[in-house]
């Protein structure tokens, strides 16, 4: 495949070697499920969006899902992902919280037993 940079794949030599129609690709460009450069009159993919467009041709080509299908699983994966993340925030925070929590409670032990070790060590001293 010809790239103008090796970021850059032109959409028409793609389409023609993965046998996929350029209309495709213009579909999700419209539906905001790619971006495409255009630049001199031709149009180009970065190298980062062929996963996506790979997954959305299979899922067109021969799922034969149609573009309202494909937005919504795009939403869905989507929203998927952002509540992976979210998730691992939150198991991170209530890591810290637990730390937290058992430092507190070892300074609760410390702090009840520390008057105790102090009088003990105050009346050696004294009765010496």
């Amino acid at each position: 495949m010809s790239t103008m940079q090796t970021e850059l794949i032109i959409v028409s030599e793609y389409c023609h070697k993965c046998h996929i129609e350029p209309s495709f690709i213009e579909m999700l460009e419209e539906g905001g499920l790619i971006n495409v450069h255009t630049e001199g009159g031709e149009h180009y993919l970065l190298l980062s969006e062929l996963p996506n467009v790979e997954r959305y041709s299979r899922m067109y080509y021969d799922l034969s899902i149609n573009m309202e299908g494909i937005d919504a699983i795009h939403h869905l994966l989507e929203r998927m992902e952002d509540m992976r993340h979210e998730m691992r925030s939150l198991r991170k925070q209530l890591l810290l919280y637990r730390e937290l929590d058992s430092f507190n409670q070892s300074l609760r032990f410390f702090r009840m037993f520390m008057p105790l070790f102090y009088n003990t060590i105050y009346v050696q001293i004294s009765s010496r």
